[in-house]
């Protein structure tokens, strides 16, 4: 997994890459049409899709209404199908002559039985024919002397489930099931309670009214299209429902169709019945308006699909994106004829370009323009293109006269270069005429005068390690004590690795010299000790330090205030040309603030100078 996403991330890095060199190496007429479809064409299919969203919403909310009257309607149907199949109990049980018949022993005497069907039986039969609606009307009795001899009277053991008659007491002697006990994949029934259970008759007496499916619900679920589809569903039961197989929306669905009853029925409540169902199957979205018919314990439910409402706009978004091209395609179109007449003039900048680039410096861009006209920023880029070039001839003879001079500066170098070298042949025969006539002391002192001419003269860069900068000033101090007959001491303890750090050239030169002519008298001794420290692991800290005379404190206050730049007097405490301001000033130049000197001093004490330089040796640069 880490794998792969990292390999996701550069592809993406490079695809941007890729796409910004594209961009940038697109014509400018190219990049003003991106533009300008961004400007028009973005916009314009935003305020589309809002409209086309807006006609959804409103599209959705008259389908729900229409859907909400449609089941509203199915509803009060449905209740008039059921008080037609109620008052058809009735009149059947206002038989009263009928009802007593088939109570009493029907075998006792033939020739009643004969006029009971003639009269009775005929005036029942014919209820039962003049209602369409109604298939059977049977008559379930716990009469041992019944004659079941008709199909409309049966005894009350062929009746099932035989305890259903507490059901229809505990109802109020009435019920009605979706689908009958008897046929009941396609049959609709209604019972009600003839007589109650006395001493002569153990169990009741059960009418039961059964009606076809195809019958009852006709005219009420046969339309086979439009949006919303109509299912019964039983209430108990999410299995069991009644619909129009030949719709076309069970034809569309197939084998989803058991899945989104299923999950309707599992949302369907008889305190929201008036909030639409949305549900979710599959990569399909559907929405339900329902009704509860509470005597038949069953909802009346109107499905439609999301496409199939939405299908009428969801064809606009091809309309407006063709729209959207033709007018990408007109646009480009008209900005290309319009860049074209606008650009000629930068075509003639950009051939200027090229020829220049071959090395044709003269080749400049006829603007036409007079003296007193500006043009527009075209002409304003030829005008100071044409400037540029001049300045860059004017630049360049000024870059060959530099090179001459150059030039002439090496050749002078060259011949100091002889002159050092004569001088040094020269210091290096007398050295050798002191050996001979056994003058150690003038030997030792040319030696080291040549080594401080050498250090001075020659750079090669402008840092040098620290143990070359100290051993030019041991050199300098052996030297003075043979000058001047002096005793001064130069103790430098320092470990191996601060000798090779790289410090400025001559930064230490003039403190030490400053402390040899100022911290002793002429002939006299003086200790100087230099030692080195680090401060917060970003400045390294040279001390150079001398037990001599020290400096006054209004001197000391002098030297110190023109250090902190609090102070406009220079400081001239040496005859070399290097003052301790001069060295303080270039460090800092260079360095940053934070670097420099510091002087700190007790008058016949000693005289302590500290060199602040970064730590990071990749911070030191030259002077």
């Amino acid at each position: 997994m880490v794998y792969y996403r990292g390999g996701e991330g550069t592809y993406m890095k490079d695809l941007l890459k890729n796409m910004r060199k594209i961009y940038r190496n697109s014509r400018i007429s190219q990049k003003l049409l991106l533009a300008f479809s961004l400007l028009i064409a973005v916009p314009a299919i935003v305020v589309s899709f809002l409209f086309i969203r807006t006609q959804e919403n409103q599209l959705y909310k008259d389908a729900m209404a229409t859907g909400s009257s449609h089941v509203s309607r199915l509803d009060e149907q449905l209740r008039s199908r059921m008080n037609i199949i109620e008052n058809a109990s009735s009149t059947a049980l206002r038989q009263k002559a009928f009802v007593d018949f088939i109570h009493s022993n029907m075998r006792g005497d033939g020739l009643r039985l004969v006029k009971f069907r003639q009269n009775q039986f005929e005036q029942m039969h014919n209820i039962i024919q003049s209602h369409e609606m109604i298939d059977e009307l049977s008559f379930y009795i716990d009469n041992p002397n019944l004659f079941e001899i008709w199909p409309e009277i049966y005894h009350f053991d062929k009746f099932e489930p035989q305890d259903y008659w507490t059901t229809l007491r505990d109802e109020g002697g009435s019920a009605y099931r979706l689908f009958a006990y008897k046929d009941g994949e396609h049959t609709l029934s209604y019972y009600r309670l003839v007589r109650l259970q006395d001493q002569q008759h153990k169990r009741p007496s059960i009418m039961e009214i059964r009606a076809s499916h195809n019958v009852f619900f006709n005219n009420l679920l046969e339309e086979t299209g439009g949006d919303f589809f109509s299912v019964v569903m039983d209430g108990a039961n999410s299995s069991r429902y009644v619909y129009n197989p030949n719709h076309s929306f069970p034809q569309y669905v197939e084998e989803e169709l058991d899945d989104i009853l299923g999950t309707i029925h599992g949302q369907l409540d008889v305190l929201q019945q008036n909030n639409p169902i949305k549900v979710h199957v599959g990569d399909h979205t559907y929405y339900a308006l329902y009704r509860y018919i509470a005597p038949l314990d069953a909802y009346v439910v109107d499905i439609a699909s999301h496409q199939a409402l939405m299908k009428g706009p969801r064809s606009w978004y091809g309309f407006v994106a063709a729209i959207t091209l033709s007018t990408l395609l007109m646009l480009l179109l008209l900005v290309s004829l319009t860049i074209r007449r606008m650009l000629r003039r930068l075509d003639g900048v950009l051939a200027s370009m090229r020829k220049v680039r071959k090395g044709q410096l003269d080749a400049k861009i006829n603007t036409g323009l007079n003296e007193n006209e500006t043009g527009d920023e075209i002409d304003e880029v030829a005008v100071s293109y044409n400037k540029m070039l001049d300045e860059i001839k004017r630049l360049m003879t000024q870059v060959v006269d530099k090179q001459l001079i150059a030039k002439n500066a090496q050749l002078h170098s060259l011949h100091a270069q002889i002159n050092s070298h004569f001088l040094y042949n020269a210091l290096e025969s007398i050295r050798m005429q002191a050996e001979i006539q056994r003058q150690p002391a003038i030997a030792d002192a040319l030696v080291s005068l040549g080594s401080l001419l050498r250090y001075s003269m020659k750079w090669r860069s402008d840092t040098v390690a620290l143990s070359e900068e100290l051993a030019n000033i041991q050199s300098y101090i052996q030297f003075i004590n043979f000058m001047e007959g002096g005793s001064i001491v130069l103790t430098a303890d320092l470990p191996q690795e601060v000798l090779r750090y790289a410090i400025p050239k001559m930064c230490m030169q003039p403190i030490v010299e400053n402390a040899v002519h100022h911290a002793a008298p002429p002939g006299g001794s003086v200790h100087i000790q230099i030692n080195v420290s680090v401060e917060n692991d970003s400045l390294l800290l040279i001390d150079i330090r001398d037990d001599g005379a020290g400096v006054g404190p209004e001197m000391l206050a002098s030297l110190q205030a023109v250090l902190r730049g609090d102070s406009d007097t220079p400081i001239v405490s040496s005859k070399n040309g290097l003052g301790l301001e001069n060295v303080h000033k270039r460090l800092q130049l260079h360095y940053g603030k934070d670097c420099g000197l510091w002087i700190d001093s007790v008058q016949g004490a000693y005289t302590c100078v500290t060199i602040r330089l970064p730590w990071e040796n990749v911070n030191l640069g030259g002077w």
